[in-house]
């Protein structure tokens, strides 16, 4: 599969940019390792770490502080609606994208828990991309 990135360094300047820091949280290491490919492709972005499950998510997130948490729905031990709400109540500024296979999960079914946004594994990396592309700079 062949996935065409883009950064923004066309549509705005470097100096008003801030690189966006991002954990992984999926319970396929597979998927962990095809997602840290696609997104260290980009300049906006650094993988700052990954998770295999909630718990470890909202372990690692508490010392790594990320930007954005690319997290799986369905995992061992806490799944990514559970490790949202509790992200988002320990670090308020987090950004959480729900990634998953699953396509009958709406943004609005989950925004509540914290997700900012859902996005279909089916759909491929490059609507992903476009998202973190799309949400707003770290302050």
């Amino acid at each position: 599969m062949l996935v065409t990135l883009q950064s923004r360094e066309d549509r705005e300047p470097a100096s008003r940019r801030r690189t966006k820091n991002i954990l992984i949280v999926d319970d396929s290491e597979s998927v962990r390792v095809a997602t840290r490919l696609v997104i260290e492709s980009c300049t906006d972005f650094r993988v700052c770490g990954e998770a295999s499950h909630g718990v470890e998510a909202i372990n690692k997130a508490q010392y790594l502080n990320p930007d954005v948490v690319i997290m799986d729905l369905a995992m061992p031990e806490m799944n990514g609606v559970e490790a949202a709400n509790l992200l988002k109540k320990r670090i308020p500024k987090v950004q959480i994208v729900l990634f998953t296979v699953y396509d009958s999960i709406s943004t609005s079914s989950v925004s509540a828990f914290g997700v900012t946004t859902v996005l279909s594994k089916n759909n491929g990396f490059e609507p992903l991309v476009d998202c973190l592309n799309g949400l707003p700079d770290p302050a």
